[in-house]
Order: structure tokens, then sequence, then C-alpha cells
């Protein structure tokens, strides 16, 4: 069997006045990610991990901030558009392993949402969606509250 993996790496700042979306899902918080679409930051990643999986370079090159149709855009549109590339290729998602780095707000609360989400819109079962969160113990720019950061791993097989 054909197996791909990809790895994904995202960064968003935040700033006062923007709504704070990750994993699809909207967080109450005073601060939210500054980007182009929706800025969901875990999202992104694992965008990325996908595209890379299966050799179709990155996030921007296929929905560049350039364009102002995604203006706004909700990501998880972005997740399903990148599905449909990863199948159009032959390939299915086996397992993502991901992790969120922010300081506050904390996100345990949210993971579980946050795994259905993303398995609902790429169509796969939420157990081969895992999240993690984690803070960088007050260093560097995340550490600061001055933005969210995402890993994300993904292992695909051709079908």
């Amino acid at each position: 069997m054909d197996f791909r993996i990809g790895t994904g790496y995202d960064v968003h700042r935040l700033t006062l006045g923007y709504p704070l979306f990750i994993g699809g899902i909207k967080i109450p918080f005073e601060k939210g990610s500054e980007g182009h679409s929706d800025g969901d930051v875990l999202i992104h990643a694992v965008c990325d991990a996908l595209l890379g999986a299966v050799n179709e370079r990155d996030i921007g090159c296929h929905f560049p901030d350039s364009d102002p149709s995604l203006k706004g855009v909700d990501s998880k549109v972005l997740l399903a558009k990148t599905m449909e590339i990863v199948r159009s290729k032959g390939y299915e998602c086996n397992n993502i392993d991901s992790v969120v780095i922010l300081e506050t707000p904390k996100l345990k609360g949210y993971i579980d949402k946050m795994q259905e989400v993303m398995a609902e819109v790429m169509n796969i079962d939420k157990v081969k969606v895992s999240v993690k969160a984690t803070t960088s113990e007050r260093l560097g720019f995340t550490g600061r509250g001055e933005g969210v950061a995402a890993t994300a791993s993904v292992l695909v097989y051709k079908k």
C-alpha cells in the first residue's frame, strides 16, 4: 500500500476585535486570529500537511491571500476543498495528529468539538483526528499572547 506523510505549520497574530476560530469552532476570547480568511491556525496547518502529503505544495498556492473571494472565508471550506484535492489524487486520510500552541485561553474543553467538526468536514471518523493543546510556558510570541501556532502531521494512503 502507498502511504505518505505530510507536515504542516501555521501561525497567526492575535489581535483585539477579531474572532478566534480554532479547529472549525469559535472560541470565546477577547483576541482573535488576524488573517485573510477566518485565521483558523489549526485547520490551516492540517491543510498544509494534507497538501504536502500528496505533493500539492501548500495552502497559499491553492488559496492565496491575494484572492479577494477568500477574504474572511470559513477555513472549513478550505479544508473541504483540500480533501477534494487529496481524493482527486487517489488518496484518503488515515489520521491526523496536531498540536495548538496558545497560552490563553485554555482549549481543553473545546478539543472534542474541534475533532468532531474537522472529522465531519473531512468525511472521516472522529477517532482519526487527534488535537492536542499546549502552552509555550510564557516564552516567545505565543507565550506573550501575541499569537497562536499549530502543527499537524498526517498519514494518507492510496485508495
